[in-house]
């Protein structure tokens, strides 16, 4: 037995603190345990006994004369820790802790919380909260209502953990409004020990929890939260909404990398590479959640359209086509069947239009054909009212259908009343409502993107051999000198210890070595200064590119000399870089930024001078899959231009994906690397090639030190 059970599944349930005093969260939870008809027994536990809601109170828990599965805490903050130890001495391993007063109120109340942790490990205890709302089961076999909202819960398929108290006691208030119910509900409030993740793994292979929700405002540990829910996500759906979209420090950073990242975007992309379907608004996550309770996952993508009216026919093709799903072919043999009963004024083409006048047996008549069809995966259905056809009536005749043929999602589309969803929500629907087109298609944009992921095979993480000894001896050298920046030399070395494809380059220290290195390599060619002072290079003129002879490399080099001279920059001048002219007008960016939280991010996308003027980037937490690296380069807009556009050599796709994921291993071997930036990433006219032209690296430098405090290798792991 999990021991998660003894809070969810309860026989037997104490609430420490119950009261007779009307409005109290002591009094409120002892009704709603009651009113829900909890299956089990309930103990309240005052220190004056008598008689609570009818039942007989105990003055301690170790006087109640039975078993306690789960201790409902709802005393002052100050009695907590006694409490939790009288808890122990009765025997009883689930306890939910209602009481406020913890993290949430500052040092001291922090200080308090750890103190109960840790006699809540001490003890072989689980725990919600504290500063929580309480969690709901409402499987028959159960019933508890363990929480404090108004409104008793609505039973459905849905697993829901709220780190919000009030939101969740919200989202109960109204679930039959939303027409969606909950099988199990967790306010986590502090997460003191019983976290998101924790539920996540608890529902996993629960039955009766079929998707699960989640309301946060933290992810605590991303890669526990990553391994967890890549896993769950291809059995069940989870939806999350994520708040606390700011992307505050990102400004901070110093590559082009560190600079366009942000908190937001290490959350969406954790949440991505998990399956995690994400919502930006509380209407929106009910609103697939609605379609997850009452739709199976397609089969396909392949979507047909019934209506009785051709505009919001095309709106809702449009909606389809946009989210790019395929408008369903319908067969012949379809067709056929659907002009037998049809008018003839009527297209039996996808959009089918069965036209105003279409009574309630056309809307049967039709959606069963349609169903029955091999071409179609979806069906929307769109009613608008005409000649006195009642709305609520054409929406049991659907759902009729439906109960017949559960095979197949179909979405319900009535732009009618707000009446009419008034009334389904007092009915037992089997199919998912909306208002407009729009909706009906992002839902259906939601499950098609369940079925992608679930049919996804699982990632691989590649292993290249590197020269890992060589990128320490160069690190090493850095920080032996206090410098947390490498020079430019050092990070194309790096590079290329790596694997990664760099221009032929060589390093001058004066005139005649600049010639000898330019005539070697053939012009035309770049040259680039390495300084161990100033990283931004273009910013003082020190990038000279496609010289194209002897005579003007010579000039150039002399007048690069002459500049960083008069700005006072020479000091820190390590010599200058000749490079290989690659010739390409397509500038990709790849990069690595560290968020405090979440680690290593990658980026990639559209590079060169406008990196952060067009923002076309994306980004993945590391390490990276190869389904993950495929996936950063689909994801920016510039694909396209990578595809080949307007004759231009396709690059080569498979050699940028092994770039993305040899740096992928560089930061996964090297922890400390701060910042990385690939920029650009020039893509080779000739032969498609990504070609590194130039590189950044910063390393956090204590860290550094302390991973290289010793030669044991699995130190430096």
């Amino acid at each position: 037995m999990n021991v998660l059970d003894k809070i969810m599944k309860p026989k037997s349930i104490a609430v420490i603190g119950a009261s007779t005093k009307e409005h109290t969260i002591g009094s409120d939870i002892m009704k709603r345990l009651q009113e829900y008809k909890f299956t089990g027994k309930i103990y309240p536990v005052n220190p004056k006994g008598g008689i609570i809601e009818g039942l007989q109170a105990y003055t301690n828990v170790n006087e109640v004369p039975g078993e306690v599965d789960l201790a409902i805490i709802v005393v002052n903050a100050k009695f907590v820790l006694d409490t939790i130890d009288q808890c122990h001495k009765k025997g009883i391993k689930g306890l939910c802790i209602i009481t406020a007063g913890f993290k949430e109120t500052g040092a001291e109340g922090a200080e308090l919380e750890k103190q109960l942790l840790a006699k809540v490990r001490e003890y072989g205890m689980r725990c919600v909260g504290p500063n929580c709302l309480g969690v709901v089961n409402t499987h028959p076999d159960i019933r508890m209502d363990g929480c404090f909202a108004e409104s008793l819960p609505e039973r459905g398929n849905i697993g829901f953990v709220s780190q919000s108290g009030a939101l969740g006691g919200g989202i109960l208030n109204i679930l039959k409004d939303l027409n969606l119910g909950f099988a199990q509900f967790i306010s986590i409030g502090n997460q003191a020990d019983v976290n998101a993740e924790t539920a996540l793994e608890y529902w996993e292979n629960e039955p009766d929890v079929e998707q699960i929700l989640l309301y946060m405002e933290s992810i605590q540990n991303p890669a526990n939260f990553r391994k967890l829910a890549s896993r769950i996500t291809k059995k069940k759906p989870i939806l999350a909404l994520k708040a606390g979209r700011s992307a505050a420090g990102a400004s901070a950073a110093s590559s082009h990398t560190g600079s366009l990242a942000g908190a937001d975007k290490a959350a969406a992309a954790l949440l991505k590479q998990s399956g995690v379907i994400r919502e930006f608004s509380l209407k929106n996550l009910f609103s697939t959640a609605k379609v997850f309770a009452n739709c199976p996952i397609p089969k396909g993508d392949r979507v047909a359209i019934i209506t009785n009216s051709g505009g919001p026919g095309i709106m809702a093709t449009d909606a389809v086509c946009e989210y790019g799903m395929q408008m369903a072919k319908i067969s012949d043999e379809t067709k056929a069947k659907l002009r037998s009963f049809l008018p003839a004024a009527a297209s039996v083409k996808n959009p089918i239009d069965m036209i105003a006048s279409a009574p309630i047996e056309h809307y049967k008549q039709t959606l069963e054909t349609v169903i029955a069809d091999e071409n179609v995966d979806m069906i929307i259905t769109i009613y608008l009212p005409f000649l006195g056809l009642k709305d609520i009536d054409v929406a049991k005749a659907l759902m009729e259908i439906k109960d017949k043929n559960p095979q197949k999602p179909v979405i319900g589309v009535f732009m009618t009343t707000n009446e009419f969803f008034s009334k389904l929500s007092d009915m037992n629907v089997n199919m998912p409502f909306f208002m407009y087109a729009e909706e009906a298609a992002d839902g259906l944009n939601r499950l098609n993107q369940q079925r992608l992921w679930m049919e996804q095979p699982a990632g691989k993480i590649p292993c290249y051999d590197v020269d890992r000894a060589k990128v320490e001896k160069i690190i090493k050298a850095s920080i032996a000198e206090g410098r947390d920046q490498l020079t430019t030399l050092e990070s194309i070395d790096v590079l290329q210890a790596y694997g990664i494809r760099a221009c032929k380059y060589g390093l001058a220290t004066n005139e005649e070595e600049v010639v000898n290195l330019g005539n070697a390599i053939g012009y035309p060619v770049v040259m680039k200064m390495t300084s161990k002072t100033t990283s931004h290079k273009t910013d003082v003129g020190g990038v000279r590119v496609n010289i194209q002879s002897e005579e003007q490399l010579r000039a150039e080099y002399k007048d690069l000399i002459q500049k960083l001279t008069e700005k006072g920059l020479i000091e820190g001048l390590e010599g200058v870089i000749i490079q290989e002219m690659v010739k390409g007008n397509r500038e990709m960016v790849c990069g690595i930024a560290t968020d405090p939280q979440y680690g290593p991010m990658m980026m990639f996308g559209l590079g060169g001078v406008f990196v952060e003027a067009l923002k076309d980037v994306t980004f993945r937490i590391a390490p990276l899959t190869d389904l993950d690296a495929k996936d950063m380069i689909k994801s920016v807009k510039a694909y396209k231009l990578l595809q080949g556009a307007r004759g231009t050599k396709p690059a080569q796709m498979e050699q940028i994906e092994e770039t993305l994921l040899r740096l992928s291993q560089l930061v996964n071997d090297f922890k400390f690397i701060d910042e990385l930036d690939i920029n650009p990433l020039l893509i080779s006219e000739k032969t498609g090639e990504g070609i590194a032209v130039d590189g950044r690296i910063k390393v956090r430098l204590e860290e550094a030190k302390k991973a290289f405090s010793c030669d044991c290798a699995v130190c430096c792991q």
